[in-house]
């Protein structure tokens, strides 16, 4: 599915800028960065729209948005130097993830203006790799009636429900916003109500474990993280993962950004194998002009970290909750609605898993 979507905008010359997709059993969510005119990238979201398994396709630059990216930042530094490295790692809220003798490893979250100031600030100590997952986002709701997901939340503010319309509750799923959204009231999808309604069920939370193999089975198959540095030129995503396409590779996550080097990219990808195939799948990559230098982490000591932003739908009593389960998860939240919070959170994937879990019974409007 990758591949087919890289490949629509390969054939109309676009280079996308980043990438970030997070794969589960049967939905995934995508968010992709492309610079071009309104009218040829309406185009492209026709042509998207049109391919079997794309549910929805929506154009963000446009509205008020939730925007964060993630990077891992590896620079060389001398004992001396360090004491100036933390100041800046204080001021912009990054951690220290990983510590050796003459590097340091530091995690950084926040958006694409941030990951692009925290870069020029350490390169004079000399980058000596970077990984960033591309920008992610999610529509920063609206108040009241109107927002997408009120009618899944607002049966829980009894406070409000007297002031509303005869059968707005029932009326306001339909309910397109500004024309771009329509929720059929039997729909499945990323939306689950706080409270259980005709044609759903709460059993619809995506399991973000799926396909994940932290352990070899008796063939020797687990997931196998690689690093593939290529350069920044279009078609080139939709040529790596046609590689892994015509192989028969699902791939489980993908994370495409600028390295540490002008005009090259990185992409950070997930992907089941043994180690006998997944190196036949790596030499079929070198073949590739595009690419640069491969790298199969899977047995090497490695930083990893996901990035999460989750949309819960919540009342007043629930906020309260809510935000006390993110404190425990260190999340922030991002964003805030009289009906929903968004937050954000980085760690490893048991960490998404256990708040994902955690937050299920109160109703999660999306996952990215």
């Amino acid at each position: 599915m990758i591949n087919r979507i890289a490949g629509v905008f390969a054939r109309r010359g676009y280079n996308i800028e980043s990438l970030a997709v997070g794969l589960n059993k049967d939905k995934a969510m995508f968010t992709i960065v492309v610079s071009g005119t309104d009218r040829v990238l309406n185009q492209v979201i026709e042509q998207l729209n049109k391919l079997v398994n794309v549910l929805n396709v929506e154009d963000l630059s446009k509205e008020l948005q939730v925007e964060r990216e993630l990077m891992l930042i590896k620079i060389n530094v001398e004992p001396d130097q360090r004491p100036e490295v933390m100041v800046l790692v204080d001021i912009f809220r990054a951690k220290v993830v990983d510590i050796s003798e003459n590097t340091l490893t530091i995690e950084v979250t926040g958006d694409p203006g941030k990951i692009v100031a925290v870069q020029r600030n350490l390169s004079k100590f000399g980058i000596k790799e970077i990984c960033r997952t591309g920008k992610i986002a999610l529509r920063r709701e609206k108040i009241g009636a109107t927002a997408r997901f009120w009618g899944f939340s607002a049966a829980s503010y009894p406070d409000l429900i007297e002031a509303l319309p005869k059968n707005s509750l029932l009326t306001s799923v339909n309910k397109t916003v500004n024309g771009s959204f329509d929720q059929p009231s039997n729909a499945g999808g990323d939306v689950y109500p706080v409270e259980p309604y005709e044609g759903s069920s709460m059993n619809q939370v995506l399991d973000a474990h799926w396909g994940v193999l932290d352990d070899e089975d008796s063939s020797g198959l687990r997931s196998h993280t690689l690093s593939i540095l290529v350069n920044d030129c279009p078609g080139v995503l939709n040529i790596v993962t046609g590689v892994f396409a015509r192989r028969g590779y699902n791939i489980q996550s993908l994370a495409v950004g600028p390295a540490e080097k002008s005009g090259l990219s990185r992409i950070t990808t997930v992907a089941p194998g043994t180690d006998e195939s997944i190196e036949k799948l790596v030499q079929q990559l070198y073949k590739l002009v595009d690419v640069h230098e491969i790298q199969d982490i899977t047995h090497l000591p490695f930083a990893e970290r996901e990035l999460m932003l989750i949309k819960v739908s919540v009342n007043t009593a629930a906020r309260r909750d809510i935000l006390d389960i993110a404190e425990i998860f260190r999340a922030k939240s991002v964003d805030v609605s009289d009906h929903t919070v968004t937050l954000q959170l980085t760690g490893d994937l048991d960490k998404m898993v256990a708040l994902q879990r955690l937050l299920e019974p109160y109703g999660i409007c999306e996952v990215l």
